[in-house]
This record gives C-alpha cells, structure tokens and sequence, in this order.
C-alpha cells in the first residue's frame, strides 16, 4: 500500500506525497492554516500573484511528529493530523476539540474537490452575495461565480459558527454544498487544477473576519464625504438639469455630497473606448473652457457636491497588472519582411488584433484622468461588461475566461483606486457592483440593478459576513419603509436612472420623511465615520448581521430584516417584527426603555420607515446639521447618551480627504458611560492626537433620555445650575423624558466628566 511520506519540513510546515499528489500544511500564523493538494508541479496561485492574497507570512513554529499511522503536527492553537495512509486530515483547536476533519481525502486534479463531516448544529455564514434568501446557509448549495443580478459578489469564503472559516484560493468557479447532497457532509468542487484553501481559526465571526482581511486586505479609509447622501441624475440630464438638481437640494435644505451623472453623459452611449468624451448636445463642453471656472462641473463643486461618472468596461486590464509585475507581455510582437522590391501592402505589416478596445500599452485609469482634471471626482462602475461571460477571449497574459472572469473585477477596482490615488493624491471611492476574495481592499459597492428592497438587504448583511461592509443600494424612495433602510446603512444613494426620483417631487407625504432622514444622516456623521475607521482597523464592518454582533445567540442566524449599525444602533427594516438580543434597548424615536432577550413588535412613528433602537449603555456622538461635508467645521458635537452597562466608544476624526492618517495625522477622544447606583456617569477623555484643520475646541452636550428628572447634575465634581442664561448648565424635557446637558465651549485637551444622579 502506497503511504504518505515526508517530502520536506520548514519550521512551520510539511510537504507530505505518496508518489502521485503532494499535501502541503502550513502554519501562518497561530491561527491560519493553508492547506494545498496537487499533482505534479505546483500550480501559479492567481489570488497571491497578483497580489490580493499575502504570501508574506513569518510562519508559526510547529512540531512535527511523526508516528507510524499519523504526522502530527502541533502549534500553539491548532494541531493538524494527517493520516500517513490515506492523506485525509484532521484539524483541532487547544482544547483538542475537532473543528475540521475530511471525510474523506480530498481530491486534486482532474476533478478537485473536498468534502468534510458535518457536525448537527454548524452553522454557515458568508459566500457574498449570491443567495439574498438565507443568512445561515446550511443546507444550501451555491454556485460561486460573478453573474448579473444573481450572483454579483460570490466570495469563497465560508465562516462557520464554531470557530473557524475556510477561504478557496482560486479565482475559478466554485460549487459549495453545505449538507444538502449529504446531511453529514459540507465540501466545494472547484474548476481547478489543484486544491488551495485556507483555515482561519476565530473563534468567534468577527475574529474569523479580522483573519480574512489580514490575509486578503483591510478595507480602505473612505473619503469623509463618501459618508453623506448620494444623488445620481437620470440619464437624459443635460447640464442644465444637472445644475438645477444641484441647486434644487441646497434650496430645499436637503444635505447632499455627490452628484452622478449615468450614461447619457457620453456622446456615445455605452463607450467601452479610451476616447469616450462629453454629448455634445447635453453637455457642451467648448475645449478652450475645458479646465476653467466656468463650466457646469466647476459650479457644481462651488455649491459642496462631489460630480461623478458612469463608467462602463470592456478592456484587457491585464496588461497593466503584468507591466506592474514587471513582466513584459509580448504586444504585436509581428512585423513583416517583405523581399527587396517586393509592393507592399500596409494592411499586412503588423499583428491584428480581435480586441479593438484595448490599447495595451495604456493603462485603463489613463485616459480618465483628463475628467479628473476636470473636477470628476468618482466613477460609478457599472456591471456591464464585467458581470458577462466572454467565453472566446484570450487575455494579455495568456489566461481564458475561466480563470480570468471572477479575477477581472478585482483587476478593475484595484486598477481605479491605485490609478486616482496616484494621480490626485487624494482617497479614491471606487463604487462598483462586482467582486470576489479580496474585493473589500480596495472599493466600495452597490446591490447593482435590484433597487432598495428587501433582497438587496439580505445582500448587504450576506457581505458583511464576507468581510466586505462598504455596501450600499438604489434607495426605493417611493415608500418610508425604502427611505429607513436607505438612510440608515453605510452608505445612501439615490438614483434617478430614467426616472424623477428627486426628493422634492416625493409629495406632502414622503419629503417631510426624506428630509428628517437625510437630517438625522448627517448629523450621525461622526459615529458613521468613526465605525468606518474601526472597519479600516480591524474589518468589523459599519453594517453588521446580527450573527456578527451577537455570534453565541442562535435566535439572530436567519435574522434578514434587522442589522447593528456600527456597535450600537439596531435597525429594523421591512418588518414589524424585531428580535432583540439579551439587555436593555431604547427605543431611538420614543426614548421608551425596552427589554431584550425576546421578539417585539415596535411601535414606529407615523413619519419613520422602520424601527430604530439603541443598546443601553450606548455613546453615540453627532454633529451639527450642515448642507455638506467640509461646510463647516466639526466644532459642535451632542452625545445621546444611552444610561447602561460599562462602555467606551472612540470618536476618530482626520483631515477626510488625504492621506496623512496614514502617518499618524488623526485624533481620537474615547468616550465612556458607566451607571450604577443610580449614578450615571459619562467622560470625555483629552482628544489624542492632532491633524490639519482640526478644531482646538467645541462646543459640547449630551441628550440622556432618563425616566424622571435628575436629582442632581455635575461637571467636573462641582454642581451644575438648571436654565441658566450664560455658562455650563442642564434643563429637562418633560415631554421627551430627556436631560439636556450644555457644557458651552471645551477645549479639546481638557477632559471632562458629567456626573448624573437620579
């Protein structure tokens, strides 16, 4: 009988074969594992070539034992067994408990598969957004390869909640089959020529996510204004309709950051071409007034919008990865010899093409750095044609479709950031609809061609659970319900298309709801971007499922119409039913205090589209109302104080546009709560850190709903007055049950502590 023997060992790993396939375990990290199966050479690893997986890893030191039935191999978290007959493997935790075990050996090339025992209670999380009908994906199966509208954003990641997740190093299409085939098995099939995946031991969801993004890359730092209202014109629009839609939100008092303008801005619609230019009837643009004030892009920016294009895509984008590898690609290499007198015709002295898009010498961000120039400030890159199959081409770098389809989004999204942010110096917000394993590095996305409903909710929380969380829809503004969850998610997009989607025609019934949503949007702001940059740090996404938050709950597993917006705000979309997890909530519009630990159904104002509550204990800081990011700046803040269990919440500010953070130029102020013995008291901590533009002090107050008025208020240890005409001093809502606390202006080095007794 053919064993397993021991080909090579490194410090942190085997390579084991039994004369025909060749198992390779690594250890990266105390809590990654990569594991890969092959016949023959190696394969190139697409993912790590091109850069969107880390190959750079110090390794884990390991012990490596090997006896007679087993190799076993031993760090300091997870401990690998590996059959010496049969290859089959085995991975358990510190404790000793089996988290992984195949069940039977995996399978390389031809047909490269996996399959795994499937304990009765595990539980599926992630894969992107291909399936908008489950959270928990157990008992599903799942075809992973980009597609229009029904598969947008497949990722071949699978987090379990038992503590580990898989990740499939591959850019071919992937099936998964999570029990259905067999009830005590879960596997994937992959188009592949070898087996490559990854372990990634948590414990918990969020742990598994931080280890994804480690492997795969953080999600960037967003422009601060990315974080407003989004409003993108229908695609007659001239400039005049352009400007007017413009003007029309500063005169309504509507907040507004970024204006879009779809494909009707092209004189030809649809141009996949480098030369693609402005209509010449909606958007005259005479060429010495290019560059100048006096044009209708210029008067936009004056009034705080941020324009931006709609793109469409069909170009060779590997050329430009294989130049900036440093390989050269051989480019119409073919140049004909003609005998001396020969007559020569032009047509055949050189090479020809099939793709006469793509100029392979040019990269794709060259040719729109000239709107760049212009004042464009972002690119909507819509699906077409990267979502399509193109099962007869031949890409630049030698691949075909089946390896190329699911990498092009990457290529394209990486290839916009690195392209604007080298030409501007400023942060890019790539805005797109597809991607795979690694897409959350570098863009931002939408739910595509599906509007706001239900379904592109499901998708939204699918990603989150994919370590992808700079998600975003097409608000439906037609009904309260659409507005809620548009409002109240990363990011709020508006988009007109061919139609009147503008807020001040929405009637006497759903402006005044738009309106107070754009309002409270806004001035959520600084706890927006805040959670933003605790996503860039540590990829806890701004939108969490609630398995996310709540992972040792089971009760939030299929949970598709509530989310954590950031850590401490719970949203309730398209339902009239709620579950809330263990505490005390309150109830955002009423203040009321409700118990959790049970199903509600909440009672939702008359002008609001949903339910919206807050954890107790919560700090949530918001800013002033403002028409725009940068109007103004941040020099007033109100914390809505949640009275609760112990918490700390760190506002994070910078410049919100460079890229100096990236240096240290950012300042945080961590915020704390405490209540106990009927003492609540709430602490702002000295701002740490420093940037340019920012404030030296603001005014500072607090909102704290209580259920009967306070006995006494405090700053600093020392009495404060009731209604008083000048200095610090609190007053008292009867109506709202709420203590308003002003403390007036604060230099930002001080710290100070509101004490509040009952």
């Amino acid at each position: 009988m053919t064993m397993f023997e021991l080909i090579d060992q490194t410090p942190s790993g085997v390579r084991l074969g039994d004369g025909s396939v060749t198992l390779a375990v690594d250890f990266l990290t105390p809590e990654m594992l990569r594991i890969r199966k092959h016949a023959g050479d190696e394969p190139v690893r697409h993912l790590i070539r091109y850069e969107f997986i880390r190959d750079d890893w110090p390794g884990e030191q390991i012990a490596v034992e090997r006896a007679r039935s087993d190799t076993l191999l031993r760090g300091s978290k997870l401990t690998v067994s590996i059959s010496n007959e049969t290859g089959g493997l085995r991975v358990l935790d510190a404790s000793g408990s089996e988290l992984l075990a195949e069940a039977e050996p995996a399978q390389a090339a031809p047909d490269t598969r996996a399959s795994f025992t499937l304990p009765p209670d595990r539980a599926f999380f992630g894969m992107g957004d291909q399936n908008r009908d489950h959270l928990n994906h157990r008992g599903q199966k799942a075809d992973l390869w980009v597609r229009n509208v029904t598969g947008y954003i497949p990722i071949p990641l699978i987090v379990t909640d038992d503590g580990f997740g898989l990740v499939i190093s591959t850019t071919r299409r992937v099936k998964v089959d999570l029990g259905v085939d067999a009830p005590d098995r879960f596997g994937f099939e992959v188009d592949d020529d070898s087996l490559d995946y990854y372990l990634l031991y948590g414990p918990t969801p969020a742990e598994i996510l931080e280890r994804y993004t480690a492997l795969s890359g953080r999600p960037p730092m967003p422009p601060k204004w990315a974080m407003g209202l989004w409003f993108i014109c229908r695609t007659q629009a001239n400039s005049r309709e352009f400007l007017d839609d413009c003007y029309a939100f500063r005169r309504e008092g509507i907040p507004c950051d970024a204006i879009g303008l779809e494909p009707g801005w092209m004189e030809v619609i649809y141009d996949y071409s480098t030369t693609k230019d402005w209509s010449k009837e909606r958007f005259p643009v005479p060429s010495y007034a290019r560059y100048g004030e006096s044009m209708f892009i210029p008067a936009a920016r004056r009034m705080g919008f941020k324009p931006g294009l709609w793109l469409c895509i069909d170009y060779d984008l590997s050329y430009e990865e294989e130049r900036r590898l440093g390989r050269g690609v051989r480019v119409d290499e073919f140049k004909a010899e003609f005998a001396e007198g020969a007559e020569v015709d032009e047509h055949f002295n050189a090479a020809r093409r099939m793709d006469p898009i793509t100029k392979p010498d040019e990269p794709w961000f060259e040719h729109l750095k000239d709107f760049v120039n212009q004042g464009i400030d972002w690119f909507k890159q819509d699906g077409s044609n990267q979502v399509l199959d193109h099962p007869d081409r031949l890409y630049g770098n030698g691949m075909h479709d089946d390896e190329m389809h699911n990498l092009y989004p990457l290529l394209y999204n990486r290839q916009k950031h690195e392209g604007f942010r080298e030409h501007t110096g400023r942060r890019p917000w790539v805005f797109t609809c597809a991607g795979w394993a690694g897409m959350q590095a570098h863009c931002s996305t939408w739910t595509g061609d599906t509007g706001g409903g239900a379904g592109p909710a499901a998708a939204c929380m699918n990603l989150s659970m994919s370590g992808h969380g700079m998600t975003g829809c097409d608000m439906e503004v037609y009904t309260k319900q659409g507005i809620h969850f548009g409002f109240l998610m990363p990011w709020a997009q508006v988009n007109s298309w061919n139609y009147f989607r503008h807020p001040w025609l929405l009637g006497d019934e759903l402006f005044p709801v738009f309106y107070s949503y754009a309002k409270l949007r806004y001035r959520l702001l600084p706890y927006l971007y805040s959670c933003a940059h605790e996503a860039h740090q540590t990829a806890l996404p701004i939108m969490r499922a609630m398995p996310l938050a709540y992972p040792d709950d089971r009760e939030t597993f299929e949970l598709l119409s509530q989310y954590m917006l950031g850590p401490d705000l719970l949203v309730g979309v398209f339902t009239d039913r709620l579950y809330l997890p263990d505490g005390e909530w309150y109830d955002f519009w009423s203040n009321e205090v409700v118990a959790g630990g049970r199903w509600i159904e909440p009672d939702v104002p008359e002008d609001r589209g949903g339910a919206l509550l807050v954890r107790a204990g919560a700090i949530v800081p918001t800013g002033p109302d403002i028409d725009y990011v940068g109007q103004r700046p941040d020099d007033e803040l109100t914390f809505h104080v949640y009275p609760g269990p112990a918490t700390q919440f760190d506002l994070y500010e910078d410049d919100g546009l460079s890229h100096e953070f990236e240096q240290g130029a950012c300042r945080i102020t961590r915020l704390s709560q405490e209540t106990a013995e009927g003492v609540t008291s709430v602490v702002v901590d000295a701002a740490e850190g420093a940037f340019e533009g920012a404030v030296a002090a603001r005014r500072l107050s607090f909102l704290i709903p209580l259920l009967a008025p306070p006995s006494a208020v405090a700053l600093n240890g020392e009495s404060l007055p009731q209604d008083a005409d000048e200095g610090a001093f609190w007053e008292w809502d009867e109506e709202l049950r709420t203590l308003y606390v002003d403390l007036g202006w604060v230099d930002v080095t001080e710290r100070v502590e509101v004490s509040i007794s009952r």
